[in-house]
């Protein structure tokens, strides 16, 4: 965990890593990761930093850092999901969260919301709530405009660059999950698949880029999941439109494959796995136009 990050204006809230040459048409996004803590999180929280990381995807985008040497840009959040969800509509939150009264265009109302786990969240992924005081309205709108929608305009951007160039674009959002389903889910206590795989149900990508991902990894001998528990959320609903040529496609990775889930640190696995994301980028690049519209 990185506390001295300051997301102040002039500091940037993600990174994007981009390939010296662009070998077709994949993205890869990684909106949890982000470690630095801003002060003014710590400041309002009722939880120490180490509860606050129990919503982070640790050390995704080191997981998936090769993808900018076979093509594909790599855009990663450096905030941390407790301060920004950028894997949210940008206004879902929760008006009890407020000092006053939030303005008429904010879903209150969604089932994220609901759950405490909007754009701001109002909890970690455990349940424990996070803050010991009410925000500002401003200083929740702020921090949306300073570190969601730059994130946001940039993928859109990349997205759209490979659009017009190769004539379509596959975005691949990258996280991790627990090994063992929570309290709060349909599967508590019940060991999870290696990796689960999410398309909306077949909405947001063409059948062909599950196949071929299902098929990579399966052959490497992981355990491969489609859409239970997680079918993906706003990030997959919201970009993959596959008859516009714009194709999503959600991995959630289960984090004892490569990192302590108690200690927040890296096992030998995490080295495995970004050895094998290598090919799975290179499958990507190997895609065609013509192939994702059969």
């Amino acid at each position: 965990m990185d506390s001295s990050g300051d997301l102040s204006a002039a500091a940037a809230g993600h990174v994007v890593d981009r390939p010296a040459r662009a070998v077709g048409a994949a993205v890869f996004a990684s909106p949890h990761s982000g470690c630095r803590y801003p002060a003014d999180l710590i400041a309002a929280s009722r939880l120490d930093a180490r509860a606050l990381r129990r919503s982070e995807d640790c050390f995704v985008h080191e997981i998936f850092a090769a993808a900018p040497e076979c093509g594909a840009p790599l855009i990663r959040a450096l905030f941390p999901r407790a301060y920004i969800d950028p894997n949210r509509e940008p206004y879902e939150l929760d008006p009890a969260m407020f000092d006053g009264p939030l303005p008429s265009y904010c879903n209150t109302t969604s089932p994220r919301v609901m759950a405490g786990l909007g754009t701001i969240a109002r909890i970690v992924a455990t349940g424990a709530d996070i803050y010991a005081r009410k925000l500002g309205v401003a200083e929740g709108l702020e921090r949306i405009e300073r570190c969601y929608r730059p994130y946001h305009r940039d993928l859109a951007a990349l997205i759209e660059e490979r659009r017009r160039r190769f004539g379509h674009a596959v975005l691949i959002d990258c996280h991790s999950m627990p090994s063992v389903g929570g309290p709060f889910d349909f599967d508590a206590g019940r060991r999870r698949a290696d990796i689960i795989l999410g398309d909306g149900h077949g909405r947001s990508c063409a059948a062909v880029v599950v196949d071929t991902v299902t098929r990579l990894l399966r052959g490497q001998g992981y355990r491969v999941g489609h859409n239970v528990p997680y079918a993906g959320a706003f990030t997959t609903q919201h970009y993959g439109r596959p008859d516009e040529g714009v194709h999503a496609l959600q991995i959630e990775i289960n984090r004892d494959l490569y990192m302590d889930e108690r200690s927040y640190t890296r096992t030998p696995g995490l080295a495995r796995l970004a050895a094998d994301m290598r090919p799975l980028a290179a499958a990507l690049a190997g895609l065609d136009a013509r192939g994702l519209a059969a």
